[in-house]
């Protein structure tokens, strides 16, 4: 028996379960003198999707907030959490990439590597492992808990012992959709603190109202340290509330030695900074004992919560819920955990929106059905991977191993935009985001999204969400459903237009040239694309970005031909040709937004 050790998620997976991972930098650095003087054994600072975010959203450098933290908090070890082979995108790097992706983290301030497999495949760990030992830090190998018919205690206390004989420092629980239940938690940490001679941590989220009990048991059979947020960000989603967990050790064997009111005066700090991000909250984050069943994770609830907004089908919740399972057996149970909780959870929206099921499948669910995410834990539907990728061969191998070095390709490809090898690594996670990121940055044009004011019912009268408007003697009925973030001046608004789903983009008038003729004219023109009528048009199943185009006018295609590939929900989605013909209009181009009515090529 000894004190527990204290993770506190705050700055990190607390505010990525709850806010959309939308806290900026300027929130964080106030109160870091005091978060400093804690005693924490680490402070969770980076990975999962604050990379993204920041690039995506906030437009902050994630290398830069690593620094800052790292020279606000010199007492507290700092923490990531890293994707293996996947790192902090949705694909698998080279070993190259990973090797600097380690060693740039490490060097900008990173302690303790978090390092998962979203497949628990050993052999995408391997290489980060390597790369954090060689760097002289803290690596922390962890073990995604599940449940389903392939998951067993044994597979678990196996794959603790390879972690422990790969080099690893400590082992950690991952129980990222708050799975376990105390019974539970008590035979798994006593089997894993018996099996290795490393420390056991836990890691689990309290969306189903278990995970401070389970907290408690792994305290009373062995388990050395535990993760919390500050009770300001705690509960719900994210996870067992900082203050509670320390008081309910205080005057045990298991005593945290931490100071409650100073704990309580950071909880008072963030109460007012949670209030800054009220447009990020989501219904969906709160207490939900059915993630006993259908087992989506903290973060990625608040993001289906966000995905089906934009796809005007926040309604159709529970049918995703209900789908979720199905899609994850067919794939052969994965864990539901990034990337592999955005693979099935885009799959399972898709198939609920398109009302009909695999009629899209992303490329990634392809890419995983090939393998190359590593090997399923069970077995997966024939008729799914047919329909996916036809008789393709699966490989066996680590999927790295069929990745040539990338890291001298990356750095010719972005050029003078890079200014270090940060920059670089930036553009390596999300080449198309990254890039626009770096160009923005260098002109001294990043602007990040608009945080929404706080109304008071005193002074502010909510707009009407719903009315109708009557236009050259027509009565429409429409209904606003949500709204996108404004981007290169123009904002999309998904609305309902008697009943059919529509999406709009507009401009502030003042932003227009309205002396310019032929500006006006483009501007009223741009986005407008005639209505998908005829069998040789192309269609998207859901609002999506388009990210290539793969034809030209005139190009003779056949049936099922790949023509564009198109975004949505972090996910990839080859368009391919409903007939065959010749390309005879094409009515998109690369990053343009576009809508499920709309013909984007025209086939002849």
């Amino acid at each position: 028996m000894s004190k527990i050790l204290i993770t506190d998620t705050i700055l990190r997976d607390a505010h990525q379960s709850l806010i959309a991972t939308r806290m900026r930098t300027e929130d964080m650095l106030p109160v870091c003198e005091r978060l400093d003087k804690i005693g924490y054994w680490s402070l969770e600072v980076w990975g999962g999707a604050t990379f993204d975010a920041c690039v995506r959203f906030l437009k902050e450098d994630p290398w830069e907030r690593l620094k800052q933290l790292k020279a606000a908090l010199p007492n507290t070890p700092l923490q990531m959490l890293l994707r293996g082979q996947n790192l902090l995108g949705y694909r698998h790097y080279s070993d190259d990439v990973v090797r600097a992706f380690v060693e740039r983290a490490a060097d900008n301030g990173i302690d303790i590597f978090r390092i998962f497999d979203a497949l628990n495949d050993t052999r995408n760990l391997r290489v980060s492992i390597e790369a954090t030992k060689k760097a002289n830090k803290h690596a922390q190998g962890t073990i995604c808990y599940t449940t389903s018919p392939v998951h067993t205690e044994k597979q678990f206390v196996n794959m603790a012992k390879e972690l422990q004989s790969m080099g690893c420092d400590s082992i950690v629980i991952k129980d990222m959709a708050g799975l376990l239940t105390p019974k539970a938690t008590s035979t798994l940490v006593s089997a894993l603190v018996e099996a290795v001679d490393i420390p056991v941590h836990l890691h689990s989220h309290a969306t189903a109202g278990l995970a401070s009990m389970c907290q408690y048991k792994a305290a009373e059979h062995g388990i050395t340290g535990i993760d919390t947020a500050i009770s300001s960000f705690s509960g719900g989603t994210s996870h067992p509330p900082t203050e509670s967990m320390v008081a309910a050790f205080k005057n045990t064997a298991y005593d945290t030695g931490l100071d409650l009111p100073q704990l309580q005066d950071i909880g008072f700090y963030f109460y007012e900074v949670r209030k800054k991000y009220h447009q990020f909250e989501s219904e969906y984050t709160g207490l939900d004992t059915r993630v006993q069943v259908n087992q989506v994770p903290g973060g990625m609830i608040s993001n289906l919560s966000n995905q089906l907004k934009e796809q005007n089908a926040l309604n159709r919740m529970n049918e995703v819920l209900k789908e979720i399972p199905i899609v994850r057996k067919e794939l052969g149970y994965p864990p539901l955990v990034t990337p592999t909780s955005q693979i099935v959870g885009t799959q399972a929206v898709m198939n609920v929106i398109a009302g009909e099921r695999y009629k899209t499948i992303t490329n990634e669910v392809k890419l995983y059905l090939q393998g190359k995410y590593g090997k399923a834990p069970g077995p997966i539907s024939i008729q799914v991977q047919h329909m996916a990728i036809g008789n393709e061969d699966v490989i066996e191998c680590r999927p790295a191993d069929l990745l040539p070095d990338e890291l001298q390709r990356l750095r010719t490809e972005i050029g003078e935009h890079a200014k270090s090898e940060e920059d670089v690594l930036t553009y390596a996670m999300f080449p198309d985001i990254g890039k626009e990121f770096l160009i923005q940055r260098n002109a001294g044009e990043l602007v990040p999204e608009p945080l929404e004011p706080l109304h008071s019912e005193n002074n502010c009268t909510p707009a009407a969400t719903e009315f109708n408007i009557t236009l050259h003697g027509e009565t429409y009925h429409i209904q606003i459903n949500g709204t996108g973030y404004k981007n290169q001046q123009q904002r999309p608004y998904y609305v309902s237009v008697d009943g059919v789903p529509e999406e709009i983009l507009l401009q502030p008038l003042n932003e227009i040239n309205l002396n310019a003729d032929t500006q006006s004219q483009s501007a009223l023109s741009d986005g407008q694309r005639p209505r998908a009528t005829r069998p040789g048009d192309v269609t998207t199943s859901m609002p999506a970005t388009v990210i290539d185009v793969l034809v030209n006018l005139n190009d003779k295609v056949k049936a099922g031909d790949p023509l564009l590939i198109t975004e949505a929900m972090k996910m990839e989605t080859e368009i391919q040709a409903p007939v065959s013909g010749i390309i005879t209009a094409i009515h998109i181009s690369k990053g343009d937004t576009v809508t499920p009515d709309e013909a984007l090529i025209e086939i002849e």
